[in-house]
This record gives structure tokens, C-alpha cells and sequence, in this order.
């Protein structure tokens, strides 16, 4: 919390923020702290109430859909009549004429490739670097550690390395390069020596020889081989002397002489201050953004021990080959290619105020408006150097808008931002998270409104499902969570993202993104299924980790995205009215087995993030689930289940006394799961809630947030935790 103010202007300005801007932050970017600062106060002020007047419009229309639904308790949903009322209270716009995005200056990371999407909590540093340095992954490493190469036959994982393992491996590698990069004539497991390279040509004859784009070493003796499939590079790595072996210290067995193969993995990486952090005053929100400055500037590094070993983490460098044809200068016979993904900022949505700074009137600046002002002065650092976008453009993912008018404000926002700044207009790029349901119903208008910015559109299903339940809270209780993936509404919501986008003009110009797998240790399980997002003609799918990443990209070599876009703009749109669906239960016939199974795998849920959110101040981490099995959580996925539980609540399915003993009964098993918990090393040691119930901020937060859930506004969990973590941190 924030223990000294600096008054300047109309602003109280906390001190740790103060200092950052004007020691670390500006100084380099041609702006001033008299221009930063004046702009800052007069945008605050002019926009401040803009952001009150929206988020009331917001609760205006809840209130009426709750009305509706009150009033048509028992009787079927007449699905033309609801939507008829959506429209006459300002909720469903008319939708306008045919358009195209009109986007400049994008990356060829968004328009171009197709690729695996890095979301990370840029509070921390060391993962901040691991996402950005997972542009280039270890496709060895990779199988050598996952379950995608299964522990049968002898191939165990272990401490030492396994020769059985390792013939897998180099197996399931040769089959992925026989799959996409082919030889005109035999297999790749065939070959038993480094390849070389004769006046641009390469020894091996591919089916395709424009898939073969660089080398480096010399042409007689290489060190590797770069080739190139859907827009994606693959790297073979050569170890002629076996020196280069990590696993095996008796040398490399693979008769190539093939160390490894690096694949092109995380082409773009948001580095994200919103839903995987716990950022709730100046000093948290002045970390993340220290460490997202370092990341432009290009010098952020972290120091750690792995192995009883010091290690210093930096951003890589760029990775330069020798072109396969040699034309002219030695300069243009160089290949350089991006050493990091491209990295997007998600700042705070509309609804956050933030302590960091005080208006005239002693209330808190919209947290979005902040995080706009700082982070796009951070990426100016970046201009010069271009060491993240080479079109010297900014991309601010932008999360938990409500339809078309609060696209247009962030549009403002931006706009305003610019001005102050000194850039042009439409340097700051946005991308529209479709999360909310009234976003999801109007996304075409949501892009009209910025449709010289946009370059991203994601659908969230846990977010939106939270919202979901949240806005037809009245209308009934709601199926259980498990069964909302396969209802009517969320495949249509999913293919009229897509749908939306296509008919937008976003193919080759902008990305069309699917949502996160969230089981880190099942990639046998997410190599088999996440195929299905560049299938759905999605160019950019999130992923939780680097080794997701590098997995993840297989699915891009194997689908041509921009191919199959070119097939679904064909297809039959979405009907608005299958969106409209409600999941509500058509019978209430639950077991009293399954209703306390249900609220036992949410209340486990809950408690299991928000003890670490309060306690911890850890917006998002591997937390093991009811079955022990580690899942990414944040803010989305406490969302969801918090509002399902108010929902069963609302209407009777469980009782108060019933949920509170279900999370008693579930905090004992949680702080089971923490007290041994590796993750949390380092951080303030582990408080039990069991026993200290009516002490533990952490339990008191968690039934806060089921049983006034109902009342949050849009179900959004943020404003209990903020409040609960700022009582833990006195």
C-alpha cells in the first residue's frame, strides 16, 4: 500500500510510482515529466467519469435482464421475444454494414504466422524471460520431459538419461520431419550423416526445395539446418564432435549426429498485469511494470539457483543463418530472424481503480488509464532498438469490455494516450479479449469501433461463462460446469468469433485466438486435442508454458490456418439465437451425490487460488485440483466458479449451511495440498484456513466470494480480492 503521496496538479501521486516514471521511465523516450504528468491529470479527469457513466450503464441493464427473468419465472424462454427486449433496452445494437479492418503497421508475428500464443504474469521476472525467450524451443527436450513420449517399453523418465527414451525421441522427431519437411525420395530416419550445402544446394533432396531457406557452420561442415513449413521455422541442431549432449554422457546416439531440433514455438507472448497477477497497490503495480520496461529497454534479468547452480536469465538474441542462395553483398546473405516472441501487453479492464494515484476528488484513477499511459510510454524505449516490433507498433490486449461502446471508449483511451505521447495515431494496437457476453453478441460492432487498431480477437470460455451465469443469474440454476462445453451457446460463440473475424477482413492482417489449455502436465493429452484451434481457423492459441508452446506449434505445421480461414469464410454464420441460448437445467434432477460432488470441485477450486491470491499475493499458478492434478488458474476460472455456486444457491439446489460446510470440508484438503507445495518456496510461509476460520482473510474472501457473488458486478471477482489482499498486506 501506498505510504506517501506527492501532490502534483490535481493528482496525489504514490511516491513509489512517482519515482519510477520519472527516474527509470521517461528519461530516454523524449517526454517530458511536465507533458507526462499534465497529460496524465487532464486525460484522468476528462476520462474518469466517462468510466463511471459506462460501468453504471453496465448495472443498469443487469438489473432489467434480472426484471425480465424474475418476471418470467416458470415459463419457457421465448428465445425472438428475449431478444427483441436485448434491442429495445440498448443491449443487442443493430448491426451495421459490411466493413474491413483497416489495421497499418502489423507485425508479421499477428498477420502473417500462425502460431502458439504465451500467456505469463509479467510481475515475475524469471518467467517474464522464459515466455519471451520461448520464440525457439527444444523439441527433444521436450519429448524427453512430457508424457508425450509415454514410460513403456523401458522408456522411463529419470534423473539419468535413458537410451530407450532417446531412441523415442529421435523416432517421434524423424516422423514430425517425414510428416513436414518430406524427402523427394526415402525418410529422414534413413539418413546417417550431416547433410551439406553446394552452391545453395542442399545434399538432401526434399520433395519441396523451398523448404530448405538457410544453414549455419560452413557449407561443407554444418552446424545446422534451417527449414521453413507454414510460415514456421525448424532448426536442426548438429553435434559432429558430440560435444554438444546434454542427456547422454556417452555422447550422442543419434546416428545423424542430430543434437537437437528447435522449433519456431511461442511466436507471441502477452506479458499480462491483469487476470495472472495479484497487483493491488503502487509498489505491486510499480514490479510489473519495472520488469515490462526492462523487457523494451531489452535489459531485464533475473538471477536464480537451479541444481545448486546460479543462473543469470536474459532475452536471447536474434538467430542468424547464412541464406541458402547467396545473391550480391555478404549483408544480403544473411538471414536474421526474431530471437524472442512478440510481446503484447494485457493492461486492466474498464471496471479497476487503482490506489497508486488519486484524483482532485480523493477517488482512484481508472486502473486501465494507467496501465495505458505506462506501458505504451515503456514500449517507446523499444523504437530505436526494435528489438520487440519491427513496425515500431505497441499491442495492448484489452480484457473485460461490454459491447461496442466500450470498445470506442478504449479507443479514446488510446487515442489520448497518443496525443500526450507524441506518436501517431494508431501506433497503439488493441486487441479485443471476447469474454463478456455482450461483447460476444455485438463483437461485429466492437470491431467497427476500432477498426484502424484491432489485431486481436480471443475468446475466454471461462470468463465468459462467468458471465454467462452472472447475467442470466434470474433466468434459473444453471447446468453444472462441466457440462457448459458441450451446450448450445458456447460452439456458437466460438465459431462466430471466427466467423466475425473472417467477414471483418482479419486473415493476413490480424489474429484470431482460442483459449488456454490449462493442464500443464497432460501434453500427451493437449497434443491430441488442441489441434482442434487452428482446425477451428484460429491463427493464435494460448498455451501455458514454454514446452506447451513448442508442442502446441506441431498442430501449425500440420494445418495450414490461412488455407482453412479461405474454407470457413464459406460456411453458413452463426445464429445470434443459438448464442443466445441460456445453459439453464431443463430438470433439476441431481442426486444429492452429484450437487455435493459439484460443490466440493468448485469450493476446492476457489479455495485454492484465493488462498494464494490473499496470502501469497500469487495471481496465478499450477494449483492441484480436487484429484490432485495441477491446473493453470486465475481469475477466470474463480470467476466461473463462484457465480455457478451463487447460482445454485439463488435457487435453492444447495443451502447456505450446506456450501459453508463444503468449504470447510475443502479448506482442510487445500492447505493439505500447500503446506508440501514446492511452488510456493520462496514466498511467506503457508497459513492454514482449516481450524482458522474466522481469521483466515483468505477462507473469509473465498465464501465472500459465493455467497454476495450474486451482487459483484458482472461476477467479477476482483473487487473481494483486491480488498482482502490490501487487509493481509497492513
Amino acid at each position: 500500500m501506498a505510504k506517501k503521496y506527492i501532490s502534483l496538479g490535481q493528482l496525489s501521486i504514490a511516491s513509489e510510482l512517482l519515482d519510477f516514471v520519472n527516474i527509470e521511465l521517461l528519461p530516454g523516450t523524449g517526454v517530458t515529466k511536465e507533458n507526462f504528468w499534465s497529460g496524465l491529470d487532464k486525460c484522468a479527469h476528462e476520462i474518469a467519469p466517462k468510466n463511471k457513466k459506462l460501468l453504471e450503464f453496465r448495472e443498469n441493464l443487469q438489473k432489467k435482464i434480472d426484471i425480465w427473468h424474475r418476471d418470467k419465472k416458470g415459463e419457457k424462454i421465448d428465445i425472438k421475444e428475449y431478444s427483441n427486449f436485448l434491442v429495445e433496452i440498448g443491449y443487442l445494437k443493430k448491426e451495421g454494414g459490411k466493413f474491413q479492418i483497416e489495421t497499418k503497421n502489423v507485425d508479421s508475428e499477428i498477420s502473417t504466422i500462425a502460431g502458439p500464443q504465451l500467456v505469463v504474469p509479467v510481475m515475475n521476472a524469471r518467467y517474464a524471460l522464459n515466455a519471451a525467450n520461448a520464440r525457439w524451443g527444444s523439441l527433444y527436450n521436450t519429448l524427453y520431459g512430457t508424457d508425450v513420449i509415454p514410460e513403456t517399453d523401458g522408456a522411463s523418465r529419470g534423473n539419468k538419461y535413458n537410451p530407450k527414451r532417446g531412441e523415442k525421441v529421435i523416432e517421434y522427431t524423424r516422423n514430425f520431419l517425414d510428416e513436414n519437411v518430406p524427402l523427394f525420395k526415402g525418410s529422414w530416419k534413413d539418413i546417417s550423416g550431416i547433410p551439406k550445402v553446394y552452391n545453395g544446394k542442399l545434399s538432401l533432396k526434399l520433395k519441396d526445395e523451398k523448404q530448405f531457406v538457410g544453414y549455419s557452420g560452413t557449407s561443407g561442415e554444418l552446424s545446422s539446418l534451417l527449414l521453413k513449413k507454414n510460415n514456421l521455422h525448424i532448426d536442426i541442431i548438429f553435434d559432429p564432435d558430440n560435444k554438444l549432449e546434454v542427456f547422454n554422457p556417452d555422447g550422442n546416439q543419434d546416428k545423424a549426429k542430430v543434437h537437437d531440433i528447435i522449433l519456431e514455438s511461442a511466436i507471441t507472448t502477452i506479458m499480462d498485469h491483469e487476470d495472472s497477477v495479484a497487483a493491488v497497490d503502487a509498489e505491486d503495480k510499480v514490479l510489473g511494470y519495472k520488469n515490462w520496461l526492462g523487457l523494451m529497454k531489452g535489459n531485464l534479468q533475473t538471477e536464480f539457483e537451479k541444481g545448486g547452480k546460479k543462473i543469470t536469465r536474459k532475452l536471447n538474441p536474434d538467430r542468424v543463418y547464412t541464406k541458402s542462395e547467396k545473391k550480391g553483398e555478404p549483408d544480403f546473405n544473411e538471414i536474421k530472424l526474431h530471437g524472442r516472441a512478440l510481446m503484447l501487453n494485457r493492461n486492466v479492464g474498464h471496471l479497476m481503480t487503482n490506489s497508486s494515484i488519486l484524483l482532485k476528488d480523493g477517488s482512484e484513477i481508472p486502473e486501465g488509464l494507467l496501465d495505458a499511459f505506462i506501458t505504451v510510454t515503456a514500449a517507446i524505449h523499444d523504437f530505436k532498438r526494435r528489438g520487440n516490433s519491427k513496425t515500431n507498433s505497441v499491442y495492448i490486449v484489452k480484457p473485460k469490455m461490454h459491447g461496442p461502446d466500450e470498445a470506442a471508449f478504449t479507443d479514446l483511451i488510446f487515442e489520448k494516450v497518443e496525443e500526450v505521447l507524441g506518436l501517431k495515431k494508431y501506433t497503439i494496437k488493441i486487441g479485443i479479449m471476447d469474454e463478456e457476453r455482450r461483447t460476444t453478441v455485438n463483437l461485429k460492432e466492437c470491431i467497427r469501433a476500432v477498426k484502424n487498431r484491432v489485431v486481436f480477437i480471443n475468446t475466454g470460455f471461462l470468463d465468459r461463462t462467468g458471465d454467462e451465469i452472472h447475467t442470466s443469474m434470474e433466468a434459473g440454476p444453471m447446468i453444472k460446469k462441466g457440462d457448459m462445453k458441450s451446450s448450445k451457446w458456447i460452439s456458437a460463440y466460438e465459431d462466430n468469433n471466427v466467423d466475425v473475424g473472417l467477414a471483418c477482413g482479419f486473415s493476413g492482417i490480424a489474429q484470431i485466438g482460442k483459449g488456454m489449455w490449462a493442464a500443464p502436465d497432460k501434453m500427451a493429452d493437449m497434443v491430441v486435442q488442441k489441434i482442434n484451434h487452428p482446425k477451428s481457423g484460429a491463427n493464435c492459441a494460448w498455451v501455458p508454458s514454454p514446452t506447451a508452446a513448442t508442442l502446441h506449434a506441431l498442430h501449425y505445421h500440420q494445418v495450414d490456418v490461412f488455407s482453412k480461414q479461405k474454407e470457413l469464410k464459406k460456411r453458413t454464420p452463426v445464429k445470434i439465437e443459438n448464442i443466445l441460448s441460456i445453459p439453464i437445467a431443463d430438470r433439476q434432477n441431481w442426486s444429492m451425490e452429484e450437487i455435493s460432488k459439484e460443490l466440493e470441485n468448485n469450493a476446492q477450486g476457489i479455495l485454492g487460488y484465493v488462498v494464494r491470491w490473499i496470502d501469497q499475493g500469487v495471481g496465478c499458478s499450477k494449483v492441484p485440483d480436487i484429484s490432485n492434478i495441477g491446473l493453470m488458474e486465475d481469475r477466470a476460472t474463480l470467476r466461473i466458479s463462484s457465480q455457478h455456486i451463487a447460482n445454485w444457491l439463488h435457487h435453492g439446489i444447495c443451502s447456505k449451511e450446506q456450501v459453508l460446510k463444503t468449504m470447510k470440508k475443502m479448506a482442510k484438503i487445500v492447505d493439505n495440498q500447500n503446506t508440501k507445495d514446492p511452488a510456493l518456496k520462496g514466498y511467506p510461509s503457508y497459513q492454514t484456513m482449516s481450524g482458522n476460520y474466522d481469521k483466515s482473510i483468505a477462507f473469509k474472501a473465498a465464501c465472500e466470494l459465493v455467497f454476495h457473488g450474486r451482487n459483484q458486478p458482472s461476477g467479477y471477482t476482483e473487487p473481494i480480492l483486491h480488498l482482502n489482499r490490501l487487509l493481509k498486506k497492513i
